[in-house]
């Protein structure tokens, strides 16, 4: 019964993340709204190191990480070894589904 419990939960957490890859996706039109109004202020100019829309070379590692890293260090700030980000890019009025549309636009211009 438990190696049942451990393989319904393990199905169940995949099938959840490939729902909220495809939600990103579907929602990419959204965050261009978004990054224009919020997101473009430091990734447009690359201010403080973010990396620059479109910059497929800077880009691809961090999505390699995949849509849940990257939402997640969107929301909660980030601090790497030549950048950082400020939570919610500085605007804390931006919820949690406003940011992963940011993401999924970003992320789908540069790819």
């Amino acid at each position: 019964m438990s190696r049942f419990l451990s393989a319904a939960l393990c199905a169940l957490f995949v099938c959840s993340m490939t729902s909220a890859d495809a939600k990103a996706a579907s929602d990419a039109k959204a965050g261009k709204a978004i990054y224009d109004t919020n997101c473009a202020t430091c990734h447009k100019d690359g201010v403080m190191n973010a990396p620059k829309l479109g910059d497929k070379a800077a880009w691809a590692p961090r999505i390699k990480q995949g849509i849940a890293v990257l939402n997640s260090n969107s929301i909660k700030g980030f601090k790497g070894k030549v950048g950082m980000m400020m939570p919610k890019g500085g605007n804390p009025k931006l919820t949690d589904a406003q940011i992963g549309d940011a993401v999924a636009y970003i992320v789908q211009v540069s790819k």
